[in-house]
This record gives structure tokens, C-alpha cells and sequence, in this order.
């Protein structure tokens, strides 16, 4: 049936409807709110069922991946989903509060800083694994009764006599990131047997010592104003320099600096492995990057996404120099009172739904990090196989 077919027959539909008796348009009214019903049932339920099996998937998956870096590599790093537990570094204890929020304690050479770290890291919560937690406390409890899970911790060594000792509980493997951090522990590791093994995928065993890839254009002194622009999450400087640069016209980049920056972990600037990638860490990179050697006192921000809520920090710790704020797309999601935020936005970004596709493909990339690295397995450490494939079916274009 052709379109123009299809199109003629949907304006009878909607004349018939139109002329329709008001009791037939009760009923086909009633009739389409139980089949919208109905297929929402059908989705929620293939949802439940999908993502169930899913959660199980990853579980296996855990186990197996740890079983092949044993084999492998003799060892293996601790994943996002092991549960909290205590947890000592070379440098002494790292206090953790779960309770609402999750703050590390972070050692600098002259004092100590509280880090935010979002509880989504390690904490997503699931039918599964709630049952799965559940069984194995109740276990634990049956085992050993009476014993505490939390760590004491005393603000000193001296203590005095009727003070209040704080518990805390860490994730184990947020303390082993940080080790190389507190302990002064600066080695690169190597790439391990799931990664890539080219220059540009090792380009995460780097330094975070290392400054962001900066493309600068415009006069090479200072001009009358500069600009820096931010991309958002799973982009690039090219997000920029592709779009909005070459449209500039030749007085608008013989008068304004432009700089376009690859954020820490993206494109080409370093992934170090001893960075956690929080919002201070981004913060001291473009200061590093950009502020600093191109000696930048007022500018002007551009920013899309993930790249909004930089823009807005830096705009914070920089309210004297930052001279305006363009947003496009900020991340903003309404939270209510008394939830959670992390996790109210976590369902909202993925919302464990099998349709639309690309609400799959969030829930996925988001819930599961096993199942997310077996992808990586097939399709990253393989990429230059599929790019050979894609040249060879395009012929190159």
C-alpha cells in the first residue's frame, strides 16, 4: 500500500470519528484507555522480567570476570558493586559516611578534604540484589552473632575520657583507588587483558599531572575578551571546533580567544586511573589547562550538559571572572522532598525500561558495570577489527 494510500485512509478514520455518535466515542474512548493500559502492564512486566534477568546476568558476569583476571593476571581489582566493608590504606584510616550522603576523606599535603562521591557509584539498588544483600547479612548474622560490620574510628590518639567514638563504613574499592593518591603511590598500571593494548585506549594509565588537550584560536596575545567552551558527557573539544568554529567570522576570531577543551577522561586529554573524576578534580584541570598558562582572568562561558554543571562551578569559585554563562541542555532534574536525589535521578536517567531503545541503552550502561564491560570486550578491544569491516563495506568513505 503506498503512502498516499495510508494517508487518505487515515483522514476517513478521522472524518468517521468526527461524525461518530457521542456514545460510540464513549465507547472507542474507553476502548483505547484499557488497550493504553494494557500495553503499559505489558511493558512494565517485560521490564521487570528483562531487567531481573539482567541483574542475574551481571552477578554471573562479576564472578566470571573475577575468575579470568585470576587466571589471567593472578589478581583482580575490586568491582563497583562489593559491598562495603573496612577497610585500612598504607597512610591510615579513610572515614566514609553512607548515611545520606558520601563523603571521602581525602589526605593532601597539608590538610584533609572532604570529597563528594556519588552514592550511584556503588549503591544501585535492585530487586535482585536487594535479596541477594539480604540473604548474605542474614547469613552473616546467623555466623557470627554480635559482631559489628562498622569500623571505630578515634579522632585521636589520646582520647578523652566520656567522648563519642564515630563509626564509619568505606567502599573497598573507592579505598583502593585512593591508595595510590594517599599513599603517594604514583605507578601506572598496565593495560589489563579486557583493554585495547593501543596508544589511544592506554592513554588512561597517564598522570593526572598531565594538563587537558586545549584547542586555542584567536590572537595570540590577549584579545578583547576569551571564551571557553565546555562540551558535555561522551563528547568532545570537537563537539566545538566542528560546529561553532568554523562559522566564526575572521573579527570575531582576530578578537576573541576561543578555547575549546577535552574534560578529564575524554578525548584527548589524560584518563588517569589514580583520579576518581570528581567535580573538584575537573575544576583543577581546566584551571591547570587553560586558566593558568594562557593567564585568563575574565572570560566567557559556553557549555552543553555535563559541561553546564562545570561551567556553573567554575562560576562559583570564579565570580569576578567569569563574565556570563551560556547553558545548553543543563542536566536539571526535579527532586522531592525527602528522597534520595542521587538515586531519584539515577531512575530518572535510567529508568529500567526496555522501550524507547535509548532508555534501554541508558539502563544498561548505567545499572550494569559487568555487563557494560563485556560490550567493552566485544566491541572496544575489537575497534580497530570493526573499523577495517566499516572501511571495507563503505570502501573507504
Amino acid at each position: 500500500m503506498s503512502l498516499y494510500s495510508c494517508l487518505w485512509g487515515l483522514i476517513f478514520c478521522l472524518k468517521g470519528v468526527a461524525v461518530m455518535p457521542i456514545s460510540e466515542r464513549a465507547v472507542m474512548g474507553k476502548t483505547m484507555m484499557v488497550l493504553t493500559l494494557t500495553v503499559r502492564v505489558l511493558h512494565d512486566a517485560v521490564s521487570f522480567i528483562a531487567f531481573s534477568f539482567l541483574d542475574i546476568l551481571d552477578l554471573v558476569l562479576c564472578f566470571a570476570f573475577k575468575a579470568v583476571d585470576l587466571i589471567v593476571e593472578a589478581e583482580w581489582k575490586p568491582c563497583y558493586c562489593t559491598s562495603a566493608k573496612e577497610a585500612i590504606t598504607s597512610s591510615g584510616k579513610i572515614l566514609v559516611s553512607e548515611q545520606g550522603e558520601s563523603k571521602i576523606v581525602c589526605l593532601t599535603s597539608t590538610k584533609l578534604r572532604l570529597e563528594e562521591i556519588s552514592d550511584t557509584l556503588y549503591a544501585r539498588t535492585s530487586l535482585v540484589s536487594e535479596i541477594s544483600k539480604s540473604t548474605v547479612n542474614e547469613l552473616k548474622r546467623i555466623k557470627v552473632e554480635g559482631k559489628s560490620s562498622t569500623v571505630t574510628v578515634q579522632p585521636s590518639e589520646k582520647m578523652k575520657k566520656g567522648t563519642m567514638r564515630s563509626t564509619f563504613t568505606v567502599n573497598s574499592t573507592i579505598v583502593e583507588m585512593l591508595q595510590g593518591k594517599i599513599g603517594g603511590q604514583h605507578s601506572h598500571p598496565i593495560s589489563r587483558w579486557s583493554d585495547c593494548d593501543c596508544k589511544f585506549c592506554t592513554s588512561w594509565t597517564t598522570s593526572s599531572k598531565e594538563t587537558l588537550f586545549v584547542r586555542a584560536e584567536g590572537p595570540k596575545e590577549k584579545g578583547k575578551a576569551d571564551v571557553l567552551f565546555i562540551h558535555g558527557f561522551i563528547s568532545s573539544s570537537a563537539f566545538w571546533t566542528e560546529t561553532l568554529f568554523p562559522n566564526f567570522s575572521r573579527a570575531a576570531k582576530s578578537t576573541y580567544r576561543l578555547f575549546a577543551i577535552d574534560l578529564l577522561g575524554f578525548g584527548r586529554s589524560p584518563k588517569p586511573a589514580d583520579s576518581l573524576y570528581t567535580l573538584r578534580d575537573h575544576l583543577d584541570m581546566i584551571e591547570r589547562s587553560v586558566l593558568e598558562p594562557y593567564e585568563v582572568k575574565s572570560f566567557h562561558i559556553v557549555a552543553h550538559s555535563l559541561g553546564c554543571i562545570l561551567a556553573l562551578a567554575l562560576a562559583v569559585k570564579h565570580p569576578d571572572s567569569v563574565k556570563s554563562l551560556t547553558l545548553l541542555a543543563p542536566p536539571y532534574y526535579k527532586v522531592p522532598k525527602g528522597v534520595l536525589a542521587t538515586q531519584h535521578v539515577m531512575r530518572q536517567v535510567a529508568p529500567r525500561r526496555v522501550w524507547p531503545l535509548i532508555t534501554f541503552g541508558a539502563s544498561i550502561a548505567c545499572w550494569y558495570e559487568h555487563i557494560s564491560r563485556a560490550i567493552c570486550l566485544v566491541i572496544c578491544k575489537n575497534h580497530r577489527l570493526w573499523l577495517f569491516l566499516t572501511k571495507l563495506v563503505t570502501r573507504n568513505r
